[in-house]
């Protein structure tokens, strides 16, 4: 039941979200955010314990305030992607293009004929990157989690599809999704990757804010296989758009490198998010220290048998 109420929450957002005043939907959404943010739910408490690592010499009001905006952001998010598929595409990109920096990072990897791997926390808006990286570059290649109800899966696939991305499913696919990510950067394309969680056996330990945690294998090691550039990004909003930073590739010395060029990511990532800490959209356990005693005891087993430390 809950999972057919969510379905109809999200159908609902993007037929009438997109008919409010922009005025209107601003209020609304921050109205919302900030009702969440004292209610203090699961998420935003996570997202709080999340924040005081970012910022670690913050008080109880700084927090306070710090929540408060995150959650706005995070609405945001959500308000921007409701009216995304109603908003001129060429204009947003347009926009994007006077805000961003570092595509000569990109375009020298694309020039050089082996792909590019773009790698991004859950910042700001990916979703309008998207849309400027379809502009630039005419596609891009990335992954989606099959969620459930399968209906509700196919109406984020078809938003983003309906932007230019080209999106593979993680699960149920025909095809292994890393099989066809690796084709489409030996073939020059971009492939775009969230990266700065998980949680899972795979997931690559790192220092991540002076605290251990995992992040994803996959940017490095289809860099590392394919010889693509593997380019960290940044994200965040601006009072009336967005920002991207495009960082110089990280180097990764083969499959014996993708736990050190992870760290790399890791480091770059943590950077602009400890610029813009309010634009980072993590409500889920990221640190090590988080998780159950359960949990942790599992990964560190699996990563003992890696012959890594947890």
């Amino acid at each position: 039941m809950n999972e057919r109420l969510a379905d109809l929450a999200y159908a609902a957002g993007w037929r009438l979200v997109r008919l409010l005043p922009e005025r209107a939907a601003r209020w609304l959404f921050d109205a919302v955010a900030d009702r969440a943010a004292r209610r203090g739910g699961g998420g935003v408490r996570q997202l709080r314990a999340n924040l005081r690592r970012v910022v670690p010499r913050a008080g109880e009001a700084e927090l306070d305030e710090l929540v408060r905006l995150a959650v706005r952001s995070y609405a945001r998010y959500w308000r921007e992607a409701f009216r995304l598929p109603s908003l001129d595409l060429a204009e947003v990109s347009a926009e994007l293009d006077r805000s961003l920096s570092g595509v000569e990072n990109l375009d020298a990897a694309l020039a050089g004929g082996r792909g590019a791997v773009v790698a991004l926390p859950h910042c700001g808006n990916w979703d309008m990157a998207g849309v400027w990286l379809v502009a630039h570059c005419g596609t891009f290649t990335t992954v989606a989690e099959r969620l459930k109800p399968e209906s509700l899966y196919r109406r984020f696939i078809a938003f983003r599809e309906g932007l230019g991305f080209e999106v593979v499913p993680l699960t149920g696919g025909d095809r292994n999704p890393a099989l066809v990510l690796a084709e489409r950067l030996r073939a020059n394309q971009v492939v775009c990757l969230l990266a700065d969680r998980d949680l899972t056996a795979g997931g690559v330990p790192v220092t991540f804010f002076g605290e251990r945690t995992l992040m994803p294998a996959g940017p490095a090691h289809l860099a590392a296989t394919t010889g693509a550039a593997l380019i960290p990004a940044g994200l965040w909003f601006t009072e009336d758009g967005w920002a991207i930073r495009l960082h110089p590739p990280i180097r990764v010395a083969g499959t014996a490198g993708v736990a050190a060029a992870t760290q790399q990511m890791a480091d770059v990532f943590a950077a602009d998010i400890a610029a813009h800490p309010t634009d980072w959209h993590m409500m889920q356990q990221l640190w090590l220290t988080d998780l159950p005693e359960s949990r942790q005891r599992a990964l560190r087993r699996v990563l003992a048998r890696r012959g890594e430390p947890a």
